[in-house]
């Protein structure tokens, strides 16, 4: 067992090797993954100044509109708008283009500077979701004023291009775990076909926006396989999600992660994919709590704001609060900090 100067020694060898570009191997990231709690303030730290090295001191916000809600036929165990659980939810078809572009504006005035439509599902169904979709983009990019994304299941090459034409600038897909963890995860669907959607989505020049969810049982040693194909993928930004359990789904009796475990899950990541964006999504309310604002001393640089797909974000101005008093900024517009 290595002493905490050791340890010490190794996780600034590390750092100094992230922030040089050269990349960390799977031995490293588990020795990284598996140090104690009280190692773990010196890797945040570490991870904090890589982040600082490649993204400076600026913070990314985005938000979402749940643009079509439940009736999915896939199985995602953790997941509140599957067909295969009763979670009681809102469901809905999906709304139309003035709705999605009020929620833009909405969430524009509030600070955000991305903002996604998702839409539940394994795609879009039909020629006409999608052309409202579309309709909805065209409109987002005459305004010019907020960073255009979507998220809309595993789509083919023709229905990417066709949104990139309308003015899509990003394209959301999580492979949610890893490849070895999948099956537990979800049985209607094969790894393959999420990760050819990423490919597909960065072929014809869309920017991709792909990561996961954890505390689904995985292990460490998984955590690292995710973020190792994400690396191999190139992803241009990594949401990280932790579990807040539906009751209802097939993860609703699943322990939280502990702060300093979803801490560490982010400064890892950091280490591992050390010039990519890396943002705070689902799950960081319930299982932080007091803890929020060190996503961002772990290395997070961008964050979700508002609310989820199915369960309540906190006050807009309460994240921008947040963010200034660590002393980072917020690349955003219209709402001002007092």
């Amino acid at each position: 067992m290595k002493t905490a100067k050791q340890n010490y020694q190794i996780i600034k060898e590390l750092e100094s090797k992230a922030i040089e570009s050269q990349p960390i191997d799977n031995e490293e990231a588990v020795f990284l993954s598996n140090l104690n709690d009280t190692d773990t303030f010196d890797l945040i730290a570490s991870a904090n100044r890589i982040r600082e090295k490649f993204k400076g001191n600026k913070i990314s916000l985005c938000s979402i509109v749940n643009a079509k809600s439940g009736r999915c036929p896939e199985d995602c165990v953790f997941c509140s708008q599957s067909n295969h659980y009763k979670t009681n939810i809102d469901e809905y078809p999906l709304i139309k283009s003035e709705e999605m572009v009020e929620k833009a504006n909405e969430a524009l005035n509030h600070g955000a500077q991305k903002f996604g439509i998702v839409t539940s599902g394994r795609n879009i169904s039909t020629e006409q979701e999608l052309n409202e979709i579309c309709k909805t983009i065209k409109k987002l990019k005459e305004d010019g004023k907020i960073h255009r994304c979507a998220s809309l299941g595993m789509l083919g090459r023709d229905q990417l291009i066709k949104l990139k034409e309308a003015g899509l600038e990003e394209y959301h897909h999580n492979l949610e775990t890893s490849r070895s963890y999948f099956p537990k995860v979800c049985t209607t669907h094969d790894y393959e076909e999420d990760v050819e959607t990423v490919k597909t989505a960065k072929s014809i020049g869309l920017r991709t926006c792909c990561g996961g969810i954890f505390g689904l049982g995985e292990s460490p040693e998984q955590r690292i396989e995710l973020a190792f194909t994400l690396r191999e993928l190139d992803v241009d930004s990594v949401p990280i999600n932790f579990l807040h359990p539906i009751k209802g789904t097939g993860t609703e009796n699943l322990p939280p992660l502990k702060p300093l475990e979803i801490l560490k899950i982010i400064a890892v990541y950091r280490f591992l994919l050390p010039a990519k964006d890396i943002k705070i999504a689902g799950g960081r309310e319930h299982n932080l709590r007091d803890f929020q604002s060190m996503i961002f001393a772990a290395g997070a640089n961008s964050t979700m704001v508002g609310n989820y797909l199915t369960t309540k974000g906190r006050a807009y101005q309460d994240d921008l609060q947040m963010i200034k008093d660590m002393g980072l900024e917020p690349v955003s517009n219209g709402f001002k900090i007092s």
